[in-house]
């Protein structure tokens, strides 16, 4: 019999193939950014395209392995990501690139709801699938601070494509893995009922507007009318969405999981969580670049300590919620993130990495950790198995809706600070119109600019570029300290532990089935 232990290290295995791609990118902006002719707009896309269809797709991802088979939709999906990934390493443009992006998040989309809810059907043990969901989770968190690592060191010694090229050897890892070590549940078999395809589609349109109107925002303008009509017509979409999985008989997406408050706020604090790291990646990563000028590879080695505290405190942070119940450590993440993002506040110029930076990352993955884990198992234990696939979707899509917000509104929130200041203080120091518009592009189109301008003039137009970015830096993570704790007061009242609410999930297992 092969070992569940060995399945959930294959199923791990996949999860990271998908996981990495999310911020594997992000070290690479600044070169896609001078080789694609990219403004921020284009990097944010590049990051959002995969994001956004990742997270649009989930639900119906989880919803084919309940009727397909995990195991089969998992094999699928992992061909399919190393197949389009060559497809991403040979473009040519921006707008290939952003379209190959996309299709990476079909398929990431089939993989990785199928890897928790094998997860959840091979260990049926309560304490031994608290364990598993801990390491899937813990796994989760670290690909995410892996992926700058990885394609720090690939950039230092390739192109940027290689950043989608390792795609392919690791895909065929991942493959090996999961064909020797999981086996397929007898319940993969089990008809499950009629697909939702109007729910799909207008989850992937209220989503897809959504993201599309925060990020093009800067650029529209925030009181223009395409945006406030664009922010207007997602909200009516999404909620006509919610209105139609009420009442159709077979939802892709059951709402009423949500009329638990342990389920919903839960799902909210990994929202968040996931919210605000996705947006500090995307951000820190240009900061280390171009205002520290540090390598693509030092870049994302100084992400490495994220990734170390989460792996470190993932099973801590299991324990101490089977010790002290999950609200205690999740709001204590929620704050911990919080801090996290407060120290970034204090960072300037002559800020250093280990002085000041390092820490505040120290903080952040802390907070993960404690929110990850626990939260992830209130929302499976809220489940009956029957509804694993959907379950672990609606999990998996509120990570990814997170990040990909994340990233659109925090990066607009830079963007509008930069492209503004940029503009202001480089007419103040009399630097001609089409030098300036170059410099707005981005900060590493700043960055450029003032390297190829004469040398006394390249030093005062640098230092305002470094300046204003680490304006529009200061006013974004201050929106992640705000949600941060918002979602800490939230999760402080939501996820106490009243009988009353455990008699509501029972009662609602008995009746969704």
């Amino acid at each position: 019999m092969r070992s569940r232990w060995f399945a959930l290290a294959a199923l791990c295995v996949a999860e990271l193939l998908v996981m990495v791609d999310n911020t594997i990118v992000n070290v690479a902006l600044p070169t896609m950014s001078r080789e694609l002719d990219a403004g921020v707009s284009g990097l944010q896309w590049i990051v959002d395209a995969y994001t956004l269809v990742f997270a649009g797709l989930l639900l119906a991802g989880g919803y084919l392995g309940d009727r397909f088979g995990h195991r089969r939709m998992l094999v699928t999906g992992i061909v399919g990501f190393g197949a389009v990934s060559v497809g991403a390493a040979v473009s040519t443009t921006l707008g290939q690139l952003i379209a190959a992006r996309a299709g990476l998040g079909v398929f990431a989309a089939i993989v990785f709801p199928a890897t928790l809810a094998l997860i959840v059907g091979t260990f049926r043990d309560p304490k031994e699938r608290a364990a598993a969901v801990g390491v899937w989770a813990a796994t989760s968190g670290v690909a995410i601070a892996i992926g700058p690592v990885l394609g720090g060191w690939l950039l230092d010694h390739f192109s940027w494509s290689s950043v989608f090229w390792v795609n392919v050897p690791f895909g065929l890892l991942a493959l090996i893995a999961v064909v020797l070590a999981v086996p397929a549940p007898a319940s993969d078999d089990v008809p499950v009922p009629r697909f939702d395809v109007l729910g799909v589609l207008l989850s992937i349109v209220g989503l897809g507007l959504l993201t599309f109107t925060v990020i093009e925002g800067p650029d529209a303008g925030w009181a223009s009318a395409r945006t406030l009509l664009g922010l207007l017509g997602a909200f009516v979409v999404l909620g006509v969405f919610v209105v139609h999985q009420r009442r159709t008989a077979h939802p892709i997406f059951d709402v009423r999981l949500f009329a638990n408050r342990r389920f919903a706020a839960a799902a909210g604090m990994v929202a968040v969580a996931f919210f605000a790291l996705f947006g500090f990646i995307f951000l820190i990563t240009q900061y280390f670049q171009a205002v520290m000028g540090y390598t693509p590879l030092q870049a994302g080695v100084r992400t490495l300590p994220f990734a170390a505290v989460v792996a470190v405190l993932s099973p801590v942070a299991m324990a101490a919620a089977h010790r002290f119940g999950p609200r205690v450590v999740a709001v204590f993440g929620a704050l911990a993130m919080a801090g996290g993002f407060s120290l970034v506040e204090l960072v300037d110029a002559s800020s250093t990495y280990f002085g000041l930076v390092i820490w505040s990352m120290v903080l952040m993955a802390a907070g993960l950790a404690c929110i990850s884990g626990p939260c992830t198992q209130v929302i499976m234990d809220a489940l009956t198995p029957e509804q694993a696939g959907a379950g672990s979707a609606v999990n998996d899509t509120t990570r990814e809706i997170g990040g990909t917000l994340g990233v659109a509104v925090l990066g607009s929130v830079l963007t509008s600070v930069y492209v503004a200041g940029v503009s202001d203080r480089l007419t103040d120091l009399g630097v001609p119109g089409p030098v300036r518009d170059a410099a707005q592009q981005s900060v590493m189109a700043g960055v450029e600019v003032s390297a190829g301008a004469p040398a006394g003039a390249g030093e005062a137009i640098r230092r305002v570029v470094a300046d204003v970015f680490l304006d529009g830096l200061a006013q974004a993570t201050l929106v992640a300290v705000g949600v941060s704790l918002v979602s800490a007061v939230v999760g402080a009242w939501a996820l106490r532990p009243v009988v009353e609410d455990d008699a509501e999930v029972g009662e609602y297992a008995e009746t969704a089935v």
